[in-house]
């Protein structure tokens, strides 16, 4: 007959899982009464960032002059254009950068 191991016989812990055990044993915490709607919120919130976070292509006109620019500029920063439009665009909606027309 084979007993199988205590996975967790020899678990060493970093300080705050520790903290986190420490307090447990002492009964500093209780069960959600809530638990399963507050799960449902939390797996819901999860669930719409990752959508949020999710990458959409798009089409774009740009003049052939501009793209080629563009694509000179990310090969000396050693990014594919593609991931230099992005993070332009980014960082535009992040209100990191401002546009200026001239």
């Amino acid at each position: 007959m084979n007993i199988p191991k205590d996975p967790f016989a020899n678990l060493l812990l970093d300080e705050e899982e520790q903290a986190i055990e420490d307090a447990l044993e002492r009964g500093e915490y209780v069960s959600d009464p809530n638990f399963e709607e507050s799960k449902k919120i939390i797996e819901s919130a999860a669930k719409r960032y990752i959508e949020l976070n999710k990458t959409k292509p798009i089409t774009l006109r740009v003049k052939q002059t501009d793209l080629m620019k563009i694509k000179a500029k990310a090969v000396r920063n050693g990014l594919p254009y593609q991931t230099m439009l992005s993070a332009l665009l980014h960082d535009f909606a992040e209100d990191r950068k401002e546009l200026v027309i001239k």
